[in-house]
């Protein structure tokens, strides 16, 4: 791909929340006023661009990798540098600032089954607008954004665009690249607020079963917890009438399905994987997403590119933080070898 300018383009640009994850293993998650056992507790990566830059360097990507965002001037901030330093991540566009201190969560991580609840500081990512970006100079293929929801100045209301992250993805399509785009999972009533003026200007949306639903208004989860799959064939096809250019995918415990402009729809089970093998879920939306912008950078089809991101996010529950759980990409695939894949949800998912 080049741009008008002739500028040949490889690599992945990922910006927005650069945060560190402080995870707490607990025996219990308590009722108000009760006591919760702390069994374990580990420091990570957290946020979409640092998880899904550091995924994709572990699983192997051979492109460029480029992160966008700011972190305050302070030990937190350092450490994130480090980390991006070690992982081959460019951080040209991954500023320090004296106006906040760097982003945090403390990640309650429940020992059996993994389920996990987030206490979050802002910090400085609420402060990022990407305004030092100049996609036209950058050399990446790809420019994944997000959190949607999750980013102060960027989820402000644009008048032209509808958001300003809105604004920055159509930006970045002007200059020749690909988008992508992930949302965070809140309770509010914001995503059609927030969420749909950027489905605009994205090429490929990648969000749970969650964010699905309440950006659409299907509900996807029965009352009895199962998966309604019409539903979310119904939301991946309100997602891309609202705009969204190539591909919608939806993933979810159970795996992972994707739906393209042309109807095409394509799914994936999950990896098989015994409770004692899963250590914490915090990261494995985010390893999914770096299996799947991996695949659609280097050309591969959809069904491939499920298969790696449901391998990368079997790799991520193996550890309590988002990333220190991620292999190389011929470890993950050997994982399906090991443990085999999820039976089909309904007989007309395939």
């Amino acid at each position: 791909m080049k741009t008008g300018k002739g500028l040949k383009r490889s690599g992945i640009l990922a910006g927005g929340n650069w945060i560190i994850d402080q995870v707490k293993l607990i025996d219990v998650y308590p009722n108000r006023e009760q006591l919760a056992n702390i069994k374990g507790q580990y420091e990570g990566t957290g946020g979409a661009p640092f998880n899904v830059l550091v995924d994709l360097s572990i699983l192997g990507a051979t492109f460029p990798l480029y992160g966008a965002g700011l972190v305050g001037k302070d030990a937190l901030g350092e450490r994130v540098l480090a980390r991006c330093l070690k992982h081959r991540i460019d951080t040209k566009y991954l500023k320090v600032t004296e106006l906040a201190s760097t982003s945090y969560t403390d990640v309650m991580t429940e020992k059996a089954g993994g389920r996990r609840t987030f206490f979050h500081n802002r910090g400085a990512n609420a402060l990022w607008d990407g305004s030092e970006l100049d996609f036209s100079r950058n050399k990446a293929r790809l420019f994944h954004l997000g959190y949607l929801l999750l980013l102060d100045s960027l989820d402000r209301a644009d008048k032209t665009h509808g958001t300003k992250a809105a604004a920055l993805l159509a930006k970045a399509q002007a200059a020749g690249m690909k988008t992508s785009v992930d949302v965070v999972s809140e309770d509010s009533d914001r995503f059609t607020r927030v969420v749909t003026p950027a489905l605009r200007y994205v090429d490929y949306c990648i969000l749970n079963e969650i964010e699905a639903g309440k950006t659409t208004g299907f509900k996807i989860r029965r009352a009895d917890g199962s998966l309604d799959t019409v539903a979310l064939r119904h939301a991946a096809g309100a997602m891309l009438q609202c705009g969204v250019k190539e591909v919608v995918v939806i993933h979810f415990p159970e795996g992972g399905f994707a739906r393209t402009r042309d109807g095409k729809d394509s799914w994936q089970m999950s990896l098989k994987l015994p409770v004692k093998t899963i250590a914490g879920a915090a990261g494995a939306g985010d390893a999914f997403c770096a299996g799947v912008l991996l695949g659609l950078h280097e050309g591969w089809d959809l069904q491939k590119c499920l298969h790696t991101a449901v391998c990368a996010a079997a790799a991520s529950l193996s550890d309590p933080t988002c990333t220190n759980g991620m292999k190389s990409l011929a470890e993950c695939e050997a994982l399906v070898k090991k443990h085999g894949t999820r039976a089909p949800l309904e007989k007309n998912d395939w």
